[in-house]
């Protein structure tokens, strides 16, 4: 059996073992699959989106080929609008360089930016509408994965206009670099202006402290500025660089006193000289500085629009630079206590506004500046109020000086000199054409013409009024040979201070003749009043020199030659405090002084004087000599230095005031 079953039992061995192996492999493939069933599950999940990632435009041929022609008329534009975008990026470096190096090229670059973004403000929209319109075909005709669609959706929705600029900023980067191009340039090439030396005789207009080149290149920036709407920027900043090289200019000048306050000063005598350094820097800051600035403000603005930006750019500048701290000072000058001088600064401060008058109107004469003129008008309008009042209050001031006693010295008084000389000024060749059309523009504002007449009457008035007062004065001496001495003093000023003056021409030669006439005749009243007493006590009578009356004659020269010393000690002592203010009438009336007593007493003495001589008092009675008394009579009436340098004149209170703070304290109109 053994033999006979081997094959059989070897076939079922190798069957079981191949079954065996094959449910080994099931059970592996089993296990495997277990494995992979999450992952299939995932794989499974993705299939769509996989598919409308790789598929996201599905449908009929004919469907999209109907599509096709909405798709190339929406790229076509956005294409444009990306190539657009693509050349502005371009700009980039070009604009965010320095544009000093090459103006002209820059601008040229800018312009091309600003037409880029121009067509990028027109035409970004319409593309975005385009997109929009061709992915909402895809999506009404389910061409499109409906996840795709909306995904384009949101993305275009994203490129539609925003508060975010297109160019990222580069056209407002290239306008910051245009200002400070336009800063520098104006920086670098203003410099202050210097007040010309000497006299006012100066060119008017100053030349243009810009050069052309510089002004082309500010006009270039001005256009590009102006088209974008930002033309204030450069105003700004026009005005603060000019208007401060402006202001330094004047600073230059130290203008401080502008600024002085009306309780500061008494009166305009103590801020004269202020009032001529304004007058000459008045008449520079129009002429020279403010002249120059209009100049190349019109320039570098005339094609920046209308002009008014150039006017009101001006305007601005002379308002920071202080013009109106001008007018304030003038303001504060017709503020001031009124008095003969301040008559005569007011007049200076209308010829210099006169003079600048046309140069007020073409400069200040604009809308922007209507400050400028309301306060100019104000400050004209004051002046010739105040020079009009204190013009015709002159006659009222001096006849209440009437009411002063006249001066103890016997000199000129100081109101005579001053009057005088004031009327002269008037009457001059540099008052009179002023203060006559002073008074003919106060005549018209009251509706009243004015004739030149009106202006002589009224000086006449005034010299006739002192005239009057020097009558009173003389009354009022209770001595009558100071009286005398007074008279011819003040006769003999009238007629040689007036002679060949503008007032001596306008009283006339016949009336300076009489006060020279009159001169005339006090001297010799004078003399015979005083001095010419003296040679009769001296007298001869009674003296007989015989050797029985030698004593007798002796007690009688004694008696005579002490007399006669007492009265010339006692004139002598009260008249070497009088004065004869005029040199010449001075020594004229010293010297025939001299001649009404030397003389005699020297004849006396040689004749008479041996007798005293050799007495033991001889020193007594023969107390002076001919040369002594010739050399004390010829000192007599001396000028007292500073006595006339100023116009004081002495109050019954004994205090010193001027004439001009005498009138104008007395005048009951006047303030």
């Amino acid at each position: 059996m053994g033999g006979g079953g081997g094959p059989a039992v070897e076939s079922l061995a190798a069957a079981r073992r191949s079954l065996r192996a094959s449910m080994e492999r099931s059970r592996a493939l089993g296990a495997a699959l277990s494995r992979a069933g999450p992952r299939l599950e995932e794989i499974h999940q993705r299939l769509p989106s996989l598919d409308a990632a790789v598929r996201p435009i599905r449908g009929g041929r004919d469907a999209l080929a109907a599509a096709g022609g909405h798709i190339d008329r929406a790229v076509g534009p956005a294409a444009a609008v990306l190539k657009v975008f693509d050349a502005v990026h371009g700009l980039e470096r070009s604009l965010l360089s320095d544009p000093r190096a090459d103006l002209p090229g820059y601008l040229a670059v800018l312009k091309r930016l600003e037409e880029a973004l121009r067509f990028l403000a027109d035409n970004c929209g319409l593309a975005v509408q385009w997109l929009e319109d061709i992915v909402e075909y895809l999506d009404d005709n389910s061409l499109a994965d409906p996840r795709f669609i909306g995904a384009l959706k949101t993305l275009l929705a994203s490129l539609k206009p925003s508060a975010s600029p297109l160019d990222g900023g580069l056209l407002a980067a290239a306008f910051d670099q245009l200002e400070s191009e336009f800063r520098r340039l104006l920086a670098e090439h203003t410099v202050p202006l210097q007040m010309p030396s000497g006299s006012s005789d100066a060119p008017a207009i100053a030349p243009s402290p810009l050069p052309a080149p510089v002004i082309n290149k500010l006009r270039a920036i001005l256009e590009r500025m102006t088209a974008n709407g930002l033309l204030n920027h450069c105003i700004s900043i026009y005005i603060d660089v000019r208007g401060s090289n402006v202001r330094a200019s004047l600073r230059a000048l130290d203008l401080e006193y502008l600024e002085i306050m009306l309780a500061e000063y008494n009166d305009v005598q103590s801020i004269e000289g202020y009032i001529d350094k304004w007058r000459l820097h008045l008449e520079f800051a129009v002429k020279h500085l403010f002249e120059a600035e209009f100049k190349v403000c019109m320039e570098v603005f005339e094609r920046a629009g209308p002009r008014d930006v150039a006017v009101s750019c001006f305007a601005e500048i002379a308002a920071q630079a202080g013009i109106l701290a001008f007018l304030r000072f003038g303001k504060t000058i017709t503020e001031m206590r009124k008095d003969p001088i301040k008559l005569l600064k007011l007049l200076d401060i209308f010829a210099t506004l006169n003079k600048l008058r046309l140069d007020f109107n073409r400069l200040f004469g604009g809308k922007a500046c209507i400050e400028i003129q309301n306060q100019t008008r104000d400050l004209i309008k004051r002046v010739i109020d105040g020079a009009c009042e204190i013009f015709w209050e002159l006659l009222h001031q001096v006849e209440l000086q009437r009411q002063m006693p006249p001066p103890p010295d016997g000199a000129v008084p100081r109101l005579v000199c001053f009057v005088t000389d004031y009327c002269n000024k008037l009457l001059s060749e540099e008052y009179r054409p002023v203060l006559s059309q002073v008074l003919s523009i106060y005549q018209s504002w009251k509706k009243e013409k004015f004739q030149e007449k009106l202006l002589t009457d009224a000086i006449l008035d005034i010299f006739k009024a002192l005239e009057a007062n020097f009558e009173t004065w003389s009354n009022g001496y209770k001595e009558t040979s100071i009286s005398y001495l007074f008279a011819m003093n003040t006769h003999g000023h009238f007629y040689k201070n007036l002679k060949g003056t503008k007032l001596g021409e306008l009283i006339g030669e016949t009336k300076l003749k009489e006060h020279e006439q009159e001169k005339d005749k006090y001297a010799r009243e004078f003399l015979k009043e005083s001095w010419g007493k003296l040679p009769s006590l001296l007298s001869r009578e009674g003296l007989i020199l015989f050797s029985g009356g030698r004593a007798k004659a002796r007690d009688l020269v004694k008696q005579r030659l002490k007399a006669f010393n007492e009265s010339f000690d006692q004139m002598y002592q009260k008249q070497c405090t009088w004065v004869i203010p005029d040199k010449d009438l001075r020594e004229k009336i010293c010297q025939l002084v001299v001649q009404t007593i030397v003389p005699s007493y020297r004849s006396y003495m040689q004749n008479y004087g041996p007798l005293v001589e050799q007495d033991a008092s001889a020193r007594k009675y023969a107390k002076y000599t001919s040369q002594s008394l010739e050399h004390m009579l010829g000192s007599l009436f001396q000028h007292k230095p500073g006595r006339t340098a100023s116009l004081n004149i002495r109050h019954s209170n004994g205090k010193m005031n001027t004439v001009m703070t005498s009138m104008s304290r007395s005048a009951s109109t006047v303030s």
